[in-house]
């Protein structure tokens, strides 16, 4: 395909991504915000406890450590990355994934690692996305539990249970089956009626995406992956309901763990940057039927943005202050040799 229309299609995807996320926006943010007593909001976030808000600060950098620490096991499989590179790389990711739309967060990190470490970007680019799926699995999976303990708990959410389970187990089932069928790929790659140069890109690309899912067949790797994804998903449970007792309301930890979920699942939807409107149906949906009022789940949210924002922020330029560096200090180590 030309390059002409390639630009054409990228560029006509644009706008058709901004105007699905900015509509679905729109949407969410009209069932959210109906009824909603602005006067309360705003006494409710004027009342924040700043010692709790700068724990929760600490806590977040926490959690975005440890999933660059946990990201790193899978780049690991196949190159040699240090801890703070893949933390860096982490960072700028978030960053951009809060400024940019359609998580384009995630070429970002791809592209900062892969030309540190050397690794193919499509590589990177996979194990990075199957980090994200992982996620999505264990939230769902450990939702689903939560779930079924909870004595008394919305119609709904109840009924989400099985279902959320059944898409775990699907997850789980691609990554161990995908990469045992590399044998069917190239024979289903080689019948195909291509030009040989296309075929051998594609190829190299199946290849390097395989690579990227068979990290995870590593039991060293697969453990020690599942058990930071664990911990890292209580610190931000544990940050939730930091977060709502610095505001006077009582979050219990199964109910914090259902708003992660339904964030971290939310995400996924075309959204515009920063989640807005997505994440403030999420916490209406979610905490409410639980007893919460909508100027409560809404003071949360909003509390919970920011303080996401200005530590995602203050790391992720700090990240990319630290690249600009490295990238100067290798040039003139360039022009010096």
């Amino acid at each position: 395909m030309p390059e002409s229309s390639k630009e054409l299609k990228a560029g006509g995807a644009k706008p058709l991504y901004w105007a699905i996320s900015l509509a679905l926006a729109g949407v969410l943010l009209y069932f959210s915000l109906r009824g909603i007593e602005w006067g309360r909001v705003w006494q409710i976030l004027g009342s924040a406890q700043l010692g709790e808000i700068g724990l929760c600060c600490l806590l977040v950098t926490l959690a975005l450590y440890l999933r660059a620490v946990r990201w790193r096991i899978l780049l690991r499989a196949e190159g040699r990355i240090s801890i703070p590179a893949a933390f860096w790389a982490t960072s700028a990711g978030y960053f951009g994934n809060n400024f940019l739309p359609a998580r384009a967060g995630e070429l970002v990190r791809t592209m900062m690692v892969s030309e540190r470490a050397k690794l193919s970007r499509m590589y990177v680019l996979t194990t990075a996305l199957s980090e994200r799926m992982v996620d999505a699995i264990a939230l769902v999976v450990i939702s689903s539990c939560v779930l079924l303990l909870i004595p008394s708990k919305p119609q709904w959410l109840g009924h989400a249970a099985k279902p959320f389970a059944v898409l775990g187990f699907g997850g789980v089932l691609a990554i161990i089956v995908l990469p045992l069928l590399a044998p069917v790929w190239d024979r289903l790659l080689r019948k195909m009626p291509l030009p040989h140069g296309i075929k051998e890109r594609l190829g190299h690309l199946v290849h390097q995406v395989l690579l990227g899912i068979r990290a995870f067949h590593h039991p060293g790797r697969l453990f020690g992956f599942l058990g930071l994804t664990l911990v890292v998903w209580l610190l931000d449970t544990i940050t939730t309901v930091i977060g709502a007792q610095s505001l006077r309301l009582d979050i219990s930890m199964p109910i914090a763990f259902l708003l992660i979920t339904g964030l971290g699942l939310g995400s996924a939807l075309p959204s515009t940057p920063g989640y807005v409107g997505v994440y403030q149906f999420v916490a209406v949906s979610v905490l409410t039927p639980f007893g919460f009022r909508k100027d409560d789940s809404i003071a949360f949210i909003l509390l919970f943005q920011a303080i996401q924002y200005v530590v995602i922020t203050a790391w992720g330029l700090m990240a990319f202050w630290h690249a600009r560096g490295a990238r100067t200090a290798g040039l003139a180590t360039d022009e010096g040799g």
